[in-house]
């Protein structure tokens, strides 16, 4: 699996459609899977939502409840789910035709259950454009009326409708600086406030040029009337610094709270990944905020998930914590407190040699995750890396939250504006795990939790 899609929160469950290829580990003809969860960490796998037809590929998209019905897809009071996916012509790519990638919707009316592709579609045609995909649709309140963000290639464009069938274009954002034949992918527009204030943040993703290899995520804060998005400064940030974070969209219906899902790869290895039977994962729940940081508005990024079985343990660094570590077992969730802002190092290894270092040089300002000792790296000469991560604003305390599964790592920094995401596969578990200051010894608070 790839891309998530269609996020949604409905009657105390999330469901997280996403690109499947079921006859494979590597991409194919893309579906859409479907997995529904009550706590964001326990999901069940349903049945495949949407098949490719006649008109192509499901490629990426969102979901939107229309509780008005405005595109009358609903019966009997029923509000329908409408899904606006992108359908992919392959047939149309292989002979180099440019529109190969029209915009199409489908509707549920037993909550995501089974889906009936609308008998019009495509609903937006594509215009000429070879890279036309991944619709992201909300609802719009001040104008009363569905807005659309869409990436076509080096840029997004914004659409809007009455009743989620037909579409007018009202305006077009570039400037993200790319290089070369970059293309932008799975664009979201969410709002949030900060400091009394509503404003608007873009999120977008880049297939390439990524900080630390391959593809990765920014985003943008600005300001959007229904019509234009005005970014606050002509430079975007990155989502996340590590190699893993990619594709990431917002939940709809989940009120104030913004949460996001990515997918947890990188299309520079992301079909070569040493894993079996299955491929590819997706990364913790976020919930976004923004904050203010040095005068910049940002976006903080936190996992708003309640893990238990907590361990505390206060003392200086170095610290040996390789007994609570192995007797933990699932998600874990690392806090490292400390007064100062002090280089250190956390290694993770194992009997056989694997080695993962996370830590933060303080004299460089630079957090990283070092993975080219981690384990099984050969297969694709991307993923052997030290991965790099600035520290963002002037404070002096540490602390930071680590989240391991068995082969990932979520580290979350800075208030949650620095964030990085990073897998490893090591040959064997690692069953030692020591915290060390790399100067003069650290007196701090460690906390390790579990699901």
């Amino acid at each position: 699996m790839n891309d998530p899609n269609g996020l949604v929160y409905a009657d105390g469950v999330y469901h997280l459609f996403f690109q499947y290829h079921p006859d494979s580990v590597v991409w194919g003809p893309m579906h859409w899977g479907h997995a529904t969860s009550r706590d964001l960490t326990h999901w069940e796998e349903q049945p495949i939502a949407l098949y490719p037809d006649a008109l192509g590929m499901i490629f990426s998209g969102s979901i939107v409840i229309d509780r008005d019905n405005a595109s009358g897809l609903g019966r009997d009071g029923k509000a329908p789910w409408v899904a606006i996916f992108t359908h992919h012509n392959q047939l149309a790519e292989k002979a180099g035709s440019n529109a190969c990638q029209h915009q199409s919707i489908a509707f549920s009316l037993d909550d995501g259950t089974s889906w009936t592709k609308y008998a019009d579609n495509p609903v937006l045609p594509n215009p000429g454009i070879k890279n036309f995909r991944d619709p992201k649709v909300f609802w719009h309140a001040e104008t009363l009326r569905w807005v659309m963000s869409l990436a076509g290639g080096d840029r997004i464009f914004f659409y809007s409708s009455p009743d989620l069938k037909t579409w007018t274009l009202e305006s077009e954002l570039d400037g993200f600086d790319l290089v070369g034949d970059n293309v932008l992918e799975c664009p979201d527009l969410v709002s949030l406030d900060v400091d009394g204030r509503k404003r608007w943040v873009l999120i977008v993703s880049l297939v390439k040029d990524a900080p630390n290899t391959g593809s990765g995520t920014r985003y943008i804060v600005g300001d959007f009337d229904g019509i234009r998005f005005v970014p606050e400064h002509e430079d975007s940030r990155w989502l996340d610094y590590g190699p893993d974070n990619y594709a990431g969209v917002t939940f709809h219906n989940t009120g104030e709270r913004v949460l996001l899902i990515g997918w947890m790869s990188n299309w520079a290895y992301a079909q070569a990944v040493p894993t079996a039977p299955w491929r590819s994962a997706m990364t913790l729940p976020r919930k976004l905020s923004l904050v203010s940081v040095d005068g910049k508005t940002m976006l903080s990024q936190k996992v708003p998930i309640v893990f238990d079985g907590q361990t505390s343990l206060y003392g200086n660094w170095p610290s040996d914590l390789s007994a609570v570590w192995c007797q933990a077992d699932g998600v874990l969730e690392l806090s490292l407190c400390a007064d100062n802002q002090p280089s250190f190092e956390l290694t993770l290894s194992n009997e056989i040699g694997d080695r993962l270092n996370i830590g933060f040089n303080a004299t460089e300002r630079l957090y990283y995750i070092d993975r080219r000792d981690a384990g099984h790296c050969a297969f694709s000469t991307d993923f052997p890396i030290r991965a790099l991560a600035p520290h963002i604003g002037a404070s002096n305390g540490t602390d930071i939250k680590l989240y391991f599964d068995r082969s990932s790592v979520e580290l979350f920094a800075d208030n949650g504006t620095t964030a990085m995401t990073s897998l490893f596969f090591p040959r064997t578990n690692y069953t030692t795990a020591i915290l060390q200051s790399l100067g003069k010894p650290v007196h701090g608070r460690l906390t390790l939790a579990r699901l």
